[in-house]
């Protein structure tokens, strides 16, 4: 699909709650579109497989991870989790799912094939992890900074292969 300035296209990315995994990687990459010259043409959001989290917003180990690494506010200070249903399929061009739960649950949800053909795993843009076949990203709530900065590394580690593939959808390539 290529995307046009009436028409972007759209990137949602998936956790479960929507405070850590997916908000984390929807602002990296907010930020990488922006660098890549495609934030005019793509736009990025994100949201969870459960209502546990509605309304609240990016939990505060996520955005102070963001921070330590220099990155600019690009929403998540005005972040509020939302829940994905079937329906946001139809918002969506590319579903990226944080961990192999959330994949499944988008193919369930999914109500046709062109909706589970949108769902891709986060880390199957990254060659290291591909080649590892570590596709998961584990859910660092549950953890401390460390956990934290495992999520960030793995996200960013994904990030240009994500912008790469995008790139080459919006320019019908």
């Amino acid at each position: 699909m290529s995307a046009s300035r009436e028409h972007p296209y759209r990137v949602t990315v998936v956790c479960h709650g929507n405070i850590c995994r997916s908000p984390m990687a929807e602002f990296l990459l907010r930020e990488a579109f922006d660098d890549a010259g495609l934030g005019d043409r793509v736009v990025v959001d994100s949201a969870g497989t459960s209502s546990e989290e509605l309304g609240n917003g990016a939990h505060p180990r996520t955005v102070a991870t963001l921070r330590r690494h220099g990155h600019p506010d690009v929403g998540w200070s005005a972040h509020r989790a939302r829940q994905f249903r079937a329906d946001a399929f139809d918002d969506s061009d590319l579903v990226l799912a944080a961990d192999h739960p959330h994949d499944e649950r988008l193919r369930r949800i999914a109500r046709d094939e062109n909706d589970a053909a949108k769902v891709r795993l986060v880390r199957s843009f990254d060659p290291a992890a591909v080649a590892a076949g570590e596709l998961g990203m584990d859910d660092p709530w549950y953890g401390g900074d460390a956990e934290y900065e495992q999520t960030y590394a793995e996200i960013r580690a994904a990030v240009p292969g994500i912008v790469e593939y995008v790139r080459r959808e919006v320019d019908g390539a």
